[in-house]
């Protein structure tokens, strides 16, 4: 088959979050199975075309834009060996600082510029002759793709054959926007109405991808039955109810090339499951990077999550002052809420010996983390999927998670009688539920055969996305019979 890949983030190019290594990942696994792939996504600022090796195309696009035709560039790079990522090149709308908003909010011509996005990437396939079988979206950003192929594109020759699918990561986000944005579309005022966009008085960007793509899938299994409920439905329960022939949960997995303990370039020591030398090492490098007391016997929990609420910050603030009170060390890596942004930086300057914040995105920190903390926190809210969790499995770091959605799915809660499961895990989101899971934890961490027994179950499951691309390839073949 051939598939396109329309995402408004992709790795390494661009990355806000899981989204990122998701467009880069699955793509690779699919190419393995024998399929051709594209991916269309912008060209920001912060995609460097020297490092990148990106060239001119010398195929220039024009995209109409309610009373103006938006003229834009394409350029190519490549991911990997055997996979050709297209980048729109408009500066007008991407030669930002950033992708989506400032730490103020977001950009206000939003909405034009993903309008922008989702058609100039239907007329790069066209101008590139792509023929694509599958595209593939990704989120609220790429939501209008399915609604302008069947509308502005449906007698276009090049597109009848090709079938949509929308990817939610994240319901929580709906790309939503004031009803006079309406004429950036070029559509008729009859699709300003429920059964189509319109959501409470405003556009949904992700309503138009739920209800004019082919299938719909989320990224867990446990995430697709919450997304039906009123608690994590966010006003698309009943629409998501109506259209659950159509909706799958296919859990995530992890790029095995990109996270391997045993060869990893970003980490000071290489380790296995059956020689975890290595892994004292990194705990010890962890330590020294963060400005921590480097004592191999004091746990070390690691965070690499957006800083909001949503990732359980609210909770894990109310819970800090106990927490200090166990001899334990935090080291935190991530951006987002500036509120939490100060949060963070207040309490590592209250407790300078336990907990260390770096308010930033950084790969390596972030092999630095998984590699040397003895347990990895994530305290969600709700969590569609979540990668971290099986990073942490791989890297013999045991998970503590509140069960919801991907992190429910993977993590199985340690039993010390019968000595199965791979974490610890709570069901309410409370921060009393915290500290209780991190307590326990703690007490199993002080018994080497025990905590040596969890690493074992951890390590045993297949979490690389080969796994999950073969879900994706039999949906794919179901929706092309159609």
């Amino acid at each position: 088959m051939k598939i396109v890949f329309v995402s408004s983030e992709v790795a390494p190019f661009s990355k806000t979050g899981g989204l990122a290594d998701v467009a880069a990942a699955l793509p690779k696994a699919l190419e393995k199975l024998g399929h051709k792939i594209y991916i269309i996504t912008p060209k920001y600022k912060t995609i460097d075309e020297k490092k990148f090796d990106l060239v001119s195309t010398g195929r220039h696009i024009e995209a109409p834009i309610s009373s103006k035709r938006v003229p834009a560039q394409i350029l190519s790079g490549r991911l990997g060996k055997d996979i050709t990522v297209y980048f729109t090149k408009k500066d007008e709308y991407y030669n930002r600082d950033y992708i989506y908003s400032t730490p103020q909010g977001d950009y206000l011509d939003n909405a034009e510029r993903f309008v922008f996005f989702s058609k100039a990437a239907l007329e790069a396939i066209n101008a590139l002759d792509l023929n694509p079988d599958i595209i593939h979206c990704h989120d609220w950003q790429t939501g209008l793709v399915p609604l302008f192929l069947k509308t502005h594109y449906k007698d276009h020759p090049d597109f009848q054959k090709a079938r949509t699918i929308l990817t939610i990561h994240n319901l929580g986000y709906h790309g939503l926007f004031w009803a006079l944005d309406m004429h950036l579309l070029n559509l008729g005022p009859e699709y300003f109405a429920p059964q189509y966009l319109e959501f409470f008085g405003k556009i949904s960007f992700l309503k138009a991808g739920i209800v004019f793509s082919d299938v719909i899938t989320t990224v867990s299994k446990k995430y697709r039955e919450e997304i039906q409920t009123a608690e994590y439905g966010y006003g698309f329960e009943g629409l998501l109810k109506e259209k659950a022939e159509k909706l799958f949960g296919i859990t995530n997995g992890i790029d095995y090339d990109e996270w391997d303990p045993s060869k990893d370039k970003f980490i000071i020591e290489n380790y296995t499951i059956d020689n975890l030398k290595g892994k004292k090492s990194c705990k010890k490098d962890l330590q020294k990077t963060f400005n921590l007391p480097q004592s191999p016997d004091i746990p070390v929990i690691g965070m690499i999550s957006r800083l909001s609420s949503q990732k359980g910050w609210d909770i894990w603030e109310e819970a800090a002052d106990d927490l200090m009170k166990m001899d334990v060390q935090f080291t935190i890596l991530g951006t987002g809420d500036e509120k939490y942004h100060h949060i963070v930086k207040n309490l590592s300057d209250k407790y300078p010996d336990k907990i260390s914040a770096m308010i930033t995105f950084d790969d390596t920190l972030a092999h630095k983390i998984e590699a040397g903390a003895d347990m990895f926190l994530m305290p969600s809210r709700y969590e569609p999927c979540g990668l971290n969790q099986m990073i942490s499995l791989r890297y013999c770091t045991i998970p503590i998670v509140r069960a919801t959605g991907g992190l429910d799915d993977v993590i199985k809660d340690y039993n010390p009688k019968t000595k199965t499961g791979n974490g610890f895990k709570f069901e309410e989101y409370s921060s009393e539920q915290l500290l209780c899971s991190i307590k326990r934890a703690l007490q199993v961490y002080y018994s080497r055969s025990e905590w040596d027994k969890i690493i074992k179950n951890g390590i045993k499951n297949d979490y690389s996305w080969d796994k999950s691309a073969i879900e994706y390839d039999k949906l794919y073949k179901k929706i092309l019979l159609k």
